[in-house]
């Protein structure tokens, strides 16, 4: 289905619904992540903390009319993953900050999701804990005290133990440390089920899920000499069915395909996707803005998605000259590349997604928009995440007036004007439904879920 012909809604929405200037830092949503049914989401924040959400079973949400009802999530367990740490041989503060989760396909009973801040990687299991209590004791026991004088002998009974309730519990299983020197950006689980790869901005390393204390080196971009550095590793991900073949991309704007059949250290990659820039759009800004940050695989590994400050690309696996479709995302800020550097914001990391079966992508903007684009239709549907969607508002004019409305309108990019974002709403973190048209936007402290009817 179409997103033209589709008509999105707002689901839910997790978090506390305080303006953005009230937010504490530490409750910034930093990653989203659905497991591998779609059933469970799991997000992590600046806090360090990781909090799961679990899908509600059908019969718990259906209503009495016959008319499909959205997918619904309520709180399943919070934990947390890191701690603030400090590094004492580098004077350096590791911030807690929580930068991917990645589930791994479930084998047995609980769950199992890899954890990274900046330095550290954790394994963690989430199940359910049955909690046991002695009953049928021969003397009650109250604050410590014998209620009553003790039975004789013959009176004894055996006490019994029985499960007064069931606990969901995280264990941190293994921890992958010290393997880096740089900032870990990205991780990502390989389709063996076995091993896994971590990104800096210098690095990718290997590691064997099994494995705490050793990893492999595949690809150091490092040189000699500080002074020639000229890029750095942005983010990485492995093939979904070919265990062999991995990508990077970097901050010049490239994206590089490798094979680990070829050598031990993946220096020399197989294919290179890279779009030449026009000589007549350079500018101080275009190596800043062509930075990638993230990628994704489509599902059958034909196809990838990049994003960049101002583009979303599709790339077609056997074309490596250009993209097969840009798609604009924020060229109405083009104008406006000299103020966002100075507040930092040229240095958003956006992330992009695709859903299952690959027709349609996804990705966040500033104000609080995400964006929808079908690739069969050619349709790019752009849309506001709020928390007071109860209160669906339309925009009648550029000049950000609202009214009451019942449905609010998707927007398109030239209706957007860039004089009424407010850059400090940024929905950087996005994930897609495995199997359904259900789509998951971090932004602030809050977690948005959005389904297409």
């Amino acid at each position: 289905m179409s997103s033209e012909s589709q008509d999105w809604k707002f689901c839910q929405v997790f978090g506390d619904r305080s303006p953005v200037e009230e937010v504490s830092d530490v409750d910034i949503v930093s990653a989203v992540e659905f497991n591998e049914t779609g059933d469970y989401i799991a997000t992590g924040d600046r806090g360090g903390r990781v909090v799961i959400f679990e899908r509600c079973q059908d019969k718990d949400v259906k209503s009495k009319k016959k008319e499909p009802k959205a997918p619904e999530y309520k709180f399943f367990v919070e934990f947390q993953s890191h701690e603030p740490e400090f590094d004492y041989l580098k004077s350096l503060e590791i911030e807690e900050k929580i930068n991917k989760i990645k589930w791994l396909n479930r084998t047995s009973g609980g769950h199992h999701l890899l954890t990274t801040n900046d330095k550290t990687i954790k394994l963690w299991r989430v199940h359910e804990k049955k909690v046991k209590q002695v009953m049928s004791t021969n003397i009650p026991v109250s604050n410590g005290v014998f209620s009553r004088a003790p039975p004789p002998i013959s009176a004894l009974k055996i006490p019994k133990i029985q499960t007064r309730e069931s606990i969901v519990t995280a264990q941190a299983r293994r921890v992958y440390a010290n393997a880096h020197a740089y900032h870990i950006n990205s991780i990502s689980v390989n389709s063996d089920g076995e091993t896994y790869i971590s990104s800096d901005d210098l690095r990718i390393n290997l590691w064997n899920l099994a494995v705490s204390d050793q990893s492999f080196n595949i690809v150091d971009i490092k040189p000699a000499n500080m002074e020639e550095l000229t890029e750095v590793i942005t983010s990485a991900e492995f093939h979904p069915q070919q265990c062999n073949v991995f990508m990077y991309s970097s901050s010049k704007g490239t994206i590089k395909l490798a094979d680990m059949r070829q050598s031990a250290l993946c220096d020399n990659y197989s294919k290179v996707f890279e779009e030449e820039e026009d000589p007549a759009n350079k500018s101080f800004f275009s190596e800043i803005i062509s930075s990638i940050s993230d990628i994704k695989f489509s599902r059958d590994g034909r196809y990838i998605l990049s994003r960049d400050y101002l583009t979303l690309k599709l790339w077609d696996i056997n074309m490596e000259s250009k993209p097969v479709k840009s798609i604009p995302i924020h060229d109405y800020l083009r104008s406006k590349l000299c103020d966002l550097y100075e507040n930092d914001c040229i240095f958003d990391k956006f992330e992009c997604t695709m859903s299952g079966d690959g027709s349609q992508l996804l990705t966040g903007s500033y104000h609080n928009y995400f964006h929808i684009y079908d690739k069969n239709t050619k349709n790019d549907v752009c849309i506001e995440a709020s928390k007071y969607a109860q209160k669906t508002k339309n925009k009648t004019s550029l000049t950000g007036k609202m009214k009451l409305g019942r449905k609010k309108e998707p927007k398109k990019n030239d209706e957007i004007n860039p004089d009424t974002i407010e850059f400090t709403k940024k929905a950087l973190h996005v994930a897609w439904h495995p199997r359904e048209n259900l789509i998951a936007v971090g932004a602030a402290n809050n977690l948005y879920l959005y389904a297409a009817q």
